[in-house]
């Protein structure tokens, strides 16, 4: 099964729990800054996401969403 998220850029504050406890290390943190002033958590479509929604599980700020396709 093969899962896609997507993260609310405006919601994260940079936290890395979702960087920290993503299985497949698909999930790091932007370079740039949302309009609040935090590195925000963005996925990365070179990696593989499996659905598994550890990363929604983990966000204190409820800011990813999972899909599974």
């Amino acid at each position: 099964m093969k899962g896609k998220i997507l993260i609310d850029k405006q919601f994260c504050k940079g936290c890395r729990y979702c960087v920290e406890f993503c299985p497949k290390g698909a999930i790091r943190l932007s370079t740039a800054l949302n309009s609040k002033g935090y590195s925000f958590a963005e996925f990365d479509e070179k990696k593989s996401c499996t659905g598994c929604a550890t990363c929604a599980l983990m966000c204190p700020e409820t800011a990813i969403e999972v899909y599974r396709e």
